[in-house]
């Protein structure tokens, strides 16, 4: 609904992003907080979870500004996909969000974007957690798959993102531009010429980018992650053994 309303809006209502964003921010900070409790409940993560979250958001916020959006180049998707994989849905909505939110902070790109940066990449990382065979899926299987949905998140974020962005753009084309009170299907088809002739050209090199990424690296990184998740013991109860008795 944050994303899509514009086009259910009323001609005569007014409303801006920067009106709503706000509320959207304020909606998703309470809500990341209740997805890590719950996950730490149900799967037994604890601190060193938290801290290897927060090293990943890092190294995510700081992978963004290395292309900062031109033409496509955006090394940041790659690891967002692979640490979602490795960490599963729950945090990975969290580690795309906070990564973005960070990421916004180093390169000054806060505006009424971001809260919609947060949400979208959060459901980039979330979906590659959900991917099947987590536990019995590896090699290059595995990669391909990565790949394969590295690719289709990419190019779904700039579609999603530029439904941020496009009912508020004067000045264009009738052909492409959104027309408030118009029936929803006229609307959508403007939409989908308006993805084709702009964000298109930043959205394929994106997807080329990460799968490169992901077949290249993609296996020492994820090696990497899951070592770490394994030192760190995160799903390992802690026993204590009798000592044997003497002979």
């Amino acid at each position: 609904m944050a994303f899509g309303w514009p086009l259910l809006a009323d001609s005569a209502s007014g409303l801006a992003h920067s009106k709503d964003a706000p509320w959207l921010f304020a909606a998703l900070l309470p809500l990341l907080l209740a997805v890590v409790v719950a996950t730490i409940a149900d799967t037994g993560l604890d601190a060193k979870a938290i801290a290897m979250l927060g090293v990943l958001a890092a190294a995510g916020a700081a992978l963004r500004p290395l292309g900062a959006g031109t033409a496509g180049i955006e090394p940041m998707f790659f690891l967002m996909v692979l640490a979602g994989r490795v960490l599963g849905p729950g945090f990975g909505f969290v580690l795309g969000s906070v990564a973005m939110f960070a990421s916004a902070l180093l390169t000054g790109g806060v505006g009424p974007w971001m809260p919609f940066q947060m949400l979208t990449m959060g459901w980039v990382s979330m979906g590659a957690g959900l991917l099947p065979g987590p536990d019995r899926l590896r090699g290059r299987r595995e990669l391909a798959v990565l790949a394969v949905y590295g690719a289709l998140a990419a190019v779904l974020y700039g579609l999603v993102m530029n439904l941020q962005g496009w009912p508020y753009l004067a000045g264009m084309a009738s052909g492409v531009s959104f027309v408030p009170g118009d029936p929803l299907q006229e609307n959508l088809a403007r939409y989908l010429t308006y993805c084709l002739a702009t964000s298109l050209g930043w959205d394929v090199p994106r997807a080329l980018v990460t799968v490169i990424l992901t077949v290249t690296l993609g296996s020492t990184v994820l090696r990497a992650l899951r070592r770490a998740t394994r030192r760190a013991a995160f799903d390992t109860p802690v026993s204590f053994a009798s000592p044997a008795p003497p002979p």
